[in-house]
């Protein structure tokens, strides 16, 4: 008997169908400078029709980690890709770059065509509110190596920035005002806690999560599969028409270890805890699990997915409008962060 790759799991018939399914989600974030199409051995982008006199390349990448547990168990897949999409453009426009394209690496047990595409479809969107390109990706099918119903899912982004206009935190001085963007929710990160809270392993959770709950105003499933929100544009806008000398983003680590990352040698970031407004998923994980203050802003963005450092906190509001408060200040010290 012929043995073919099919009989040992792997199905190139379900790869081809997977990729003219996702074509259609692909085309929506192409733009001139993208060269070629899907299906070569690699993405071509034309930075010089960006017009930069020095062009600085800034790159990110970065997976959706453990809150994938919770699409597989919910079956939904098509925003999970706007995490991955999302984790990665928002390092980016921290140092001041426009992201400009995208490419993403998914590897499955089992090659699903219909769920590959919720999958994609789910990073074109990311793609498209970010204003970059999915320009290339491959998807892996490994039987043997992850459970047929589960995926991983990881990317990277790169984006451009006028030399002279690079964010580093050089410029940040005792005095300026920090300002928080508010969070969509939990993001992508602190799922492995989430899940411990929550009892999300495995199906049994289903029912449970399912549930609406009056204090979030929806289902806790649906709160916790927020995608994470994507800030490029509104940064961007910020950065073109207001003094920044600083932004964070509020991922791993939560406060107590990004917000130090974008300052400087002998400033410290005093964040009045009292000003945070918590999103209400905050609340009910740390009531749930009795986890301290502490544990929470070193896990979770609290409500927060962005922090900036300003000298001119009042445009900067205006700007960004009711998306974003003051929460803080920098002051000289070597203290990294102080919580109020």
């Amino acid at each position: 008997m012929n043995t073919h790759y099919k009989n040992a799991g792997v199905d190139v018939e379900a790869g081809y169908e997977s990729v003219n399914l996702i074509k259609k989600h692909v085309a929506k974030t192409m733009s001139n400078a993208v060269l070629g199409g899907l299906g070569g051995f690699g993405g071509a982008f034309d930075i010089s029709s960006l017009k930069l006199k020095e062009p600085v390349l800034v790159s990110g990448t970065d997976g959706v980690g453990t809150k994938l547990k919770l699409a597989f168990i919910m079956n939904r897949h098509d925003t999970i890709g706007q995490d991955c999409v999302a984790m990665c453009v928002n390092d980016i426009v921290c140092g001041g770059a426009k992201p400009l394209f995208f490419l993403d690496y998914l590897a499955v047990g089992k090659n699903y065509p219909n769920k590959v595409e919720q999958i994609v479809k789910g990073v074109a969107d990311g793609c498209v509110i970010a204003g970059c390109s999915l320009i290339g990706g491959e998807t892996a099918e490994m039987p043997g190596f992850y459970p047929e119903d589960e995926y991983d899912l990881a990317g990277f982004a790169v984006g451009a920035v006028e030399k002279s206009k690079i964010i580093t935190g050089e410029k940040v001085k005792p005095g300026q005002t920090l300002i928080g963007i508010k969070s969509s929710g939990v993001h992508s990160n602190g799922f492995s806690l989430v899940r411990s809270i929550f009892g999300i392993f495995d199906d049994s959770a289903l029912n449970r999560i399912n549930q609406y709950s009056e204090e979030l105003g929806a289902k806790i499933c649906d709160v916790l599969l927020t995608p994470t929100k994507i800030y490029v544009k509104e940064v961007l806008n910020l950065i073109d028409n207001c003094d920044i000398s600083a932004i964070s983003h509020i991922t791993g680590g939560g406060f107590i270890e990004n917000i130090p990352r974008m300052l400087p040698n002998g400033m410290t970031a005093k964040i009045d805890t009292s000003k945070v407004q918590i999103h209400p998923i905050f609340n009910m994980i740390s009531r749930l699990g009795n986890v301290p203050k502490n544990e929470m802003y070193n896990t979770f963005n609290m409500g927060v997915g962005m922090v900036i450092a300003t000298s001119q906190p009042d445009a900067a509001l205006k700007i960004l409008g009711d998306s974003a408060y003051e929460i803080g200040e920098v002051v000289a010290g070597d203290d990294g962060i102080i919580l109020l």
